[in-house]
């Protein structure tokens, strides 16, 4: 049973039942059920923090940022070690007024 997003003849807090092939469809084939036991007050701070409305938005954006602060110092030494050309390095700059000039 979920919950879900309804129009104003039916309210959002109304449960949903859905037949298991259905929401294999939804998923897809190839993304696995996964059950997980979470703290649910850590659960309702992070979906304040992150601003999600649903468990698995959370959970994937929680996984999704991980990964990315993971692969950042990997990005950042790539940046480092790349070699501009002179005319990267001396390219001419613009110059904007700042607000109230």
């Amino acid at each position: 049973m979920t919950t879900a997003a309804r129009g104003p003849l039916w309210p959002a807090s109304a449960p949903v039942y859905t037949l298991g092939y259905i929401e294999h469809i939804r998923r897809g084939p190839d993304m696995p059920v996964t059950s997980i036991d979470i703290d649910p007050d850590l659960l309702a701070q992070a979906k304040i923090a992150a601003g999600t409305r649903t468990t698995r938005e959370t959970v994937e954006l929680a996984l999704r940022t991980l990964t990315a602060m993971h692969r950042q110092p990997a990005a950042v030494e790539r940046i480092i070690a790349h070699r501009f050309a002179d005319e990267q390095i001396h390219a001419p700059t613009i110059d904007y007024p700042l607000p109230g000039e």
